[in-house]
């Protein structure tokens, strides 16, 4: 009966059983005490670890989300409001849009075209802009359709569309 030759795998397995059979209690001992400590520190490592982070930083975290969540519904009854207030006529429309839009100074010039408006900025501050935003919203119940902004050192440049009135989308 041949033995069949073992592969280098089980060549080794079995170098490796020898070599234990071949050592003492105490080594034996010495080596098991260590293969554990080291099993702690992997499942330390792997599972425990990242588990304590997480627990550390979730109540932070639930606390933005919770502050997201605010904002966002706080905008949706701002939504839902504007939705609600009726559509203002067209030459009203026009004078708010050009009252907001002479409080940015000469930093901006606006042009109308039927149903839109083109604002086209030169150095106005970011404060000031969504200020105007805002009132060009609730008074004039104007919605910018199309901007192209580029901020620089003395503030933002570019134009902002907007659709006026019972027309806007």
């Amino acid at each position: 009966m041949s033995e069949r030759p073992l592969s280098p795998w089980q060549a080794a397995a079995h170098n490796v059983q020898n070599h234990w059979q071949q050592l003492g209690p105490r080594d034996r001992r010495l080596l098991k005490i260590t293969g554990a400590a080291l099993g702690v520190l992997l499942l330390w490592l792997v599972a425990v670890q990242p588990a304590l982070h997480v627990l550390a930083q979730s109540p932070a975290q639930l606390e933005a989300v919770d502050l997201q969540l605010q904002e966002m519904q706080a905008l949706a009854q701002e939504t839902k409001a504007l939705r609600a207030t009726p559509p203002v006529p067209a030459a009203a429309a026009t004078q708010a849009l050009q009252a907001a839009s002479d409080h940015l100074g000469s930093g901006a010039h606006l042009t109308l075209n039927g149903d839109r408006a083109v604002l086209t900025l030169n150095g106005v501050s970011s404060e000031a802009l969504q200020a105007w935003l805002g009132e060009v919203r609730s008074a004039a119940r104007a919605r910018p359709v199309e901007a192209q902004l580029q901020r620089g050192p003395k503030g933002f440049a570019g134009t902002v569309v907007l659709s006026l009135g019972a027309n806007a989308p």
